[in-house]
């Protein structure tokens, strides 16, 4: 019964009055991006805008965004909870509310928002509500954070678009969460890079084959 109580607390997230209490002291984060050196927390350089995606443990999520052209840097954490400043082993604990996410920092010039959306719809299962395949809890559901009304247009946009194509190959209905984008928590230094300081290490990524058709613009 404990075992199955444990379960049932990854499948729901916490109320504010559970949630575990966090503390105040940010976590201890790289200057630079293991891969390209880019500076890992801000001030970023002009021009740039920001985009947060969770889509499942965040060591391939981050790996797929920092391999696309035009996105200058990535960095993993923890977002859209309770607990300030949580560590790694309380988001697995179910009791902090968060979610796995990847912060991306693009050029605009020279990637979309749009064709960041379709690399997050395509790499992995938006229809699984609390997990990615075998990975259970709910730091592994499907969420867009955006930065402005324009991203959350374009965000609820490409998730009816997608919805269509998912109905049309037989699968179910999306359960990607579209907020507007909360604090965003680093994670430890070992996870920041984590498949490139790790190549053989473990990467839970896996989509539908479906393809994202692109968004239409009035």
């Amino acid at each position: 019964m404990a075992l199955f109580g444990l379960f049932g607390k990854k499948l729901t997230l916490p109320t504010s009055e559970d949630a575990l209490a966090g503390r105040e002291k940010s976590m201890p984060v790289p200057e630079k991006h293991f891969v390209n050196g880019h500076p890992l927390k801000p001030p970023f350089p002009e021009g740039l805008e920001q985009a947060m995606f969770g889509l499942g443990c965040f060591w391939g999520a981050e790996r797929r965004f920092w391999q696309q052209e035009g996105v200058y840097v990535t960095a993993v954490g923890y977002a859209s909870g309770v607990t300030p400043n949580p560590t790694y082993q309380e988001v697995c604990s179910g009791m902090t509310g968060h979610n796995e996410v990847v912060m991306v920092i693009f050029d605009p010039s020279k990637i979309s928002y749009d064709s960041l959306l379709q690399v997050f719809w395509e790499s992995h299962n938006p229809t699984q509500g609390m997990q990615q395949g075998n990975d259970v809890g709910t730091q592994y559901r499907s969420g867009i954070y955006t930065y402005s009304e324009q991203q959350k247009a374009l965000a609820s946009s490409s998730k009816d678009i997608y919805q269509e194509a998912l109905k049309k190959a037989g699968l179910n209905e999306i359960t990607t969460e579209v907020l507007d984008a909360p604090e965003f928590y680093y994670a430890e230094d070992y996870h920041q890079q984590y498949l490139a300081k790790n190549p053989g290490g473990y990467c839970g990524l896996g989509g539908t084959s479906v393809t994202c058709p692109p968004l239409v613009k009035a």
